[in-house]
């Protein structure tokens, strides 16, 4: 089969992340036509994964849009209320398109840009990487297999990590949600996704609850400044200091940040008075307690299913990793961080009938956990066979079907701020186009 042709609009992390591994193990299958973003150095970064070929640069994306087409597919992987424009631009072009999640930042945009790629046939793969793990993908072959008999309920945690929380969502581009999307879509749609297809069910109302509580003015350190370098009393014994930019958080999350001829490789190259300075004039160098942040700290969700099938959900950032357990007829299957620190295991069956534990590994291959536990190379290995297909909606996780994990996270969401159960079919209806 011929190469696939891949341009980019937005060069940042994850663009970077999916054309690094594109090129490491797969440079036989795809070619890089183009790069379009306002930063020279990321597209010269990532034009330099390329062995030859004429890549073309484009500071705005507009400026690639009125060209002629020039790829087979165009990654979308813009800031969150950037999507919608240019996807339905290079819709209409004639481009298929590797999007980013989430689809969009407003709903109404969602259900439009999945309208259009009916309309125009489109073969539009949403990132949900979460579907591509080893870990997901042997919950889904064992529940699908009977392991667990019929599924019954579920309880799912994911723990976003103090520094992870902090960097993105207090310090970072969604940390004030009227500038970007609310928490339980920016960073939960992937579990919403997976819930949704683990189950297999249709989700038919929603409850939520949750709350801006630790990361408030009230809760700053007595004498704490509002940036980090002026002089912090407690800074050696703060766990979310911004100095740690300049050490132990130098690589990878400072090399996400910087955009400068030193730091153009991204592992945090930069000088220590590079990073100072950065730190004195950026959000990154804010005190957590005294930014503009405004996105929960912590939020539940509880969701009823098709067939009486019920889960609960908890997104904190007091906790690293996710764990889920399925409560089915026939037993119960545990799985992720907690469970692996016990037990050293991947997975535990629960037998009600024989009263026996069964345990479940995972056989990973080289290079299989590269990126989101596995999920960034195992979106990238299915990218060519996917953008193949003649059958646009079924992708793995295709636009049609990752709209049922944003309609989801939005009632969360709608819930979580009027305090009522929200009926999904209902509520979808008003942003329907």
């Amino acid at each position: 089969m011929k190469k696939i042709r891949i341009a980019a609009i937005g060069c940042g992390n994850r663009t970077l992340v999916y054309l690094s591994l594109l090129m490491k193990h797969y440079a036989g299958k795809f070619e890089i036509t183009a790069l379009a973003d306002p930063v020279e150095e990321r597209r010269i970064l990532i034009a330099s994964f390329q062995d030859g070929g004429n890549i073309r640069h484009f500071e705005h994306a507009d400026e690639f849009l009125k060209e002629e087409r020039m790829a087979d597919a165009v990654i979308i992987a813009t800031q969150d209320d950037f999507h919608f424009e240019p996807s339905m631009k290079a819709m209409e072009k004639g481009y298929d398109l590797i999007l980013e999640k989430p689809i969009s930042n407003r709903l109404d945009e969602t259900f439009a840009l999945e309208k259009k790629a009916k309309e125009q046939k489109r073969k539009v793969l949403v990132c949900h990487v979460l579907r591509y793990t080893p870990f997901y993908n042997k919950i889904k072959e064992l529940v699908d297999g009977g392991a667990v008999g019929k599924v019954i309920s579920f309880n799912a945690t994911e723990g976003v990590g103090t520094w992870h929380f902090s960097h993105s969502f207090i310090r970072g581009n969604w940390g004030n949600t009227k500038k970007s999307s609310p928490m339980i879509l920016a960073k939960s749609c992937h579990d919403m996704d997976v819930f949704s297809w683990l189950v297999d069910e249709k989700c038919i109302s929603i409850s939520s609850f949750g709350e801006l509580t630790y990361f408030r003015k009230e809760n700053t350190p007595q004498g704490a400044p509002f940036r980090c370098a002026d002089g912090c009393p407690v800074s050696g014994k703060c766990q979310y200091n911004a100095l740690n930019y300049m050490d132990s958080r130098r690589d990878p999350w400072l090399a996400q940040l910087l955009d400068s001829e030193k730091n153009r490789d991204r592992t945090g190259g930069a000088s220590d008075d590079e990073v100072l300075e950065f730190l004195k004039n950026t959000s990154y160098g804010k005190c957590v307690y005294q930014s503009d942040n405004d996105a929960v700290d912590h939020q539940v969700v509880n969701m009823k299913f098709n067939k009486d099938v019920t889960g609960t959900f908890t997104m904190t950032p007091f906790d690293t990793g996710r764990s889920i357990t399925i409560f089915g007829s026939k037993g119960v299957l545990r799985g992720g961080e907690y469970l692996k620190s016990l037990s050293g295991h991947d997975f535990v069956i629960s037998d009600h009938e024989n009263n026996a534990l069964h345990y479940q590994d995972i056989v990973i291959d080289d290079g299989g956990y590269e990126g989101h536990g596995g999920g960034d190379i195992g979106f990238i290995r299915t990218w060519y066979e996917q953008l193949s297909t003649n059958n646009p909606e079924e992708l793995k996780s295709s636009i049609h079907k990752s709209l049922e994990s944003h309609v989801m996270a939005w009632a969360a969401e709608e819930s979580r701020l009027t305090g009522k159960t929200i009926e999904m079919d209902e509520f979808a209806c008003q942003f329907e186009t």
